[in-house]
């Protein structure tokens, strides 16, 4: 059972390490370039709430894959609002 256990929390670091690292080009472009006209500011609002969501759940789950990776993706998808609306003015 524990090798079932560690499997299971493994696939959800790796597919939560995947979604996380997602909006790093994202992030990098924006802040190379400084434009971000392009970019939905409805859509990072969006995302950012289903990840504190997501937060709340993996906390109620007590699921460390789940509560690390949308963590990890909210700070970073909150650093790409912050450009959006910094640069998008």
């Amino acid at each position: 059972m524990t090798g079932a256990v560690d499997w299971v929390m493994i696939l959800g670091l790796v597919a939560g390490i995947c979604t996380t690292i997602a909006v790093i080009p994202q992030l990098l472009k924006a802040w190379r370039t400084k434009k971000v006209k392009d970019v939905s500011l409805g859509t990072y609002l969006v995302l950012i709430t289903g990840l504190a969501l997501w937060i709340v759940y993996g906390v109620i789950l007590k699921d460390f894959p789940i509560i690390a990776t949308n963590g990890t993706a909210l700070v970073l998808n909150g650093i790409m609002l912050w450009m959006l609306l910094r640069f998008g003015k």
